[in-house]
């Protein structure tokens, strides 16, 4: 690779990526956690031969299209890639690649941290204990919650993170039932789970984890109906996509007590406002989207968003495009 392509790094990038990107690129790093304007996202993309990308940047037509011909390649440091335009992408013949299959065991060890939260009132009692509330020691009614072993699980997408969550709650003797677009029959056998349909799933499960991707068939599939079929003492947990839950059909829900709790870690929009109803909820767990937040995880996305990078430009493989 005689030339070396300009890439524009969006937000601060954990090593290895900087370090192997400086290796055959020039790179233009935004060294700030804060994602910079649309506007400066248009006047970059104009400059550079390749953009490294977070989830919560917008790539959409505008920016792809005032690109010019220069801009050859959208790296995602994400799985997810809804934040781009693939059609204006492809239309560009720009490619799009992700960091797929790297976040999936992180990601389902951070639902059952969901679970067991929302279940047995962790962050409530750790607001109890630090706050100087607890007064008289140990008593017999103290922030009761609910078990999770021997209860029934319900997941919804039976992806890479769906079959790794379902694993996990195999140790936990859970009773594991899916919904998928298709039978997944190995995995059945080898987990003991099984298939039923969205609504059975619905009415059935004690706990509802969701892991589909975002798309036109999954947009708001969880509304007011879905969630008025649920049991009143069930749980509903979201560490997919926030616009595949309906959030002022899930707040009105709980204010209800149309189910017991939620454990939530992505949202409608990104971050919440001050002024979302969620915020007021008295039985939901909200996280700042950590699903794949830790070291090594981060490592290895930075890892392969770079590599993404070079094998593009240097024409080799593996390259994890999406378009």
């Amino acid at each position: 690779m005689l030339y070396k392509p300009v890439v524009y790094v969006t937000r601060s990038l954990q090593e290895p990526g900087p370090t192997l990107l400086s290796k055959y690129c020039h790179i233009n790093m935004n060294d700030s956690v804060i994602p910079i304007s649309k506007r400066q996202m248009v006047e970059k993309a104009k400059e550079v031969d390749a953009i490294v990308c977070m989830l919560g940047d917008k790539i959409d037509s505008e920016v792809i299209y005032s690109a010019g011909n220069r801009l050859k390649l959208i790296s995602c440091y994400s799985a997810g890639y809804d934040h781009v335009d693939l059609e204006a992408a492809t239309n560009k013949e720009i490619v799009v690649t992700n960091t797929p299959d790297i976040l999936s065991e992180t990601t389902a060890d951070l639902t059952f941290a969901l679970i067991f939260a929302v279940s047995r009132n962790v962050v409530k009692g750790d607001y109890y204990v630090k706050n100087a509330k607890w007064k008289f020691g140990w008593t017999p009614d103290l922030f009761l919650g609910t078990d999770v072993y021997g209860k029934v699980l319900g997941i919804i997408g039976l992806g890479n993170i769906g079959t790794k969550v379902a694993r996990r709650a195999k140790g936990f003797e859970m009773d594991v039932i899916y919904h998928n677009r298709t039978r997944r029959y190995e995995l059945e056998s080898k987990f003991g789970l099984r298939y039923v349909d969205f609504h059975e799933l619905l009415r059935r499960s004690d706990f509802i984890s969701i892991h589909v991707d975002l798309n036109k068939d999954t947009y708001h599939m969880i509304s007011f109906d879905e969630l008025k079929k649920m049991k009143n003492t069930a749980f509903l947990i979201n560490t997919a996509r926030g616009k595949v839950v309906k959030e002022k059909d899930l707040v009105r829900a709980l204010n209800k007590g149309l189910i017991a709790g939620a454990g939530l870690d992505v949202y409608e929009e990104e971050p919440v406002s001050r002024e979302s109803p969620l915020l007021k909820t008295s039985n939901a767990v909200l996280l700042p989207h950590l699903g794949s937040a830790t070291q090594e995880t981060r490592s290895r996305m930075a890892e392969m968003a770079a590599m993404n990078v070079i094998n593009f430009f240097r024409q080799i493989g593996p390259l994890h495009r999406v378009n």
